[in-house]
């Protein structure tokens, strides 16, 4: 299981990265590309908070606790299965 965030939705309030014990989360700033495949909502609400959001940065170090999930305000954030490619 990783953690996987719903860019339309988070607004880098960074409970994410206060919240998770393994350090998986990073606020960071969405490049040009991150921020153009938004829909207008996401770009005007990343656009608000500095265009700035949670990045899953440490994958490898989910343990799948869902503490993440649990405090996004937004609820932003689902745990899914790692799929093998």
């Amino acid at each position: 299981m990783i953690p996987v965030i719903d860019r339309n939705r988070c607004e880098a309030k960074a409970a994410c990265v206060e919240v998770c014990p393994y350090d998986v989360f990073e606020i960071r700033t969405l490049s040009s590309p991150q921020r153009a495949q938004l829909s207008l909502r996401g770009r005007l609400k990343a656009w608000a908070h500095g265009n700035r959001q949670a990045f899953v940065v440490r994958a490898e170090d989910c343990h799948a606790c869902g503490l993440c999930v649990k405090a996004c305000p937004e609820q932003a954030i689902q745990l899914r299965v790692l799929s093998s490619v």
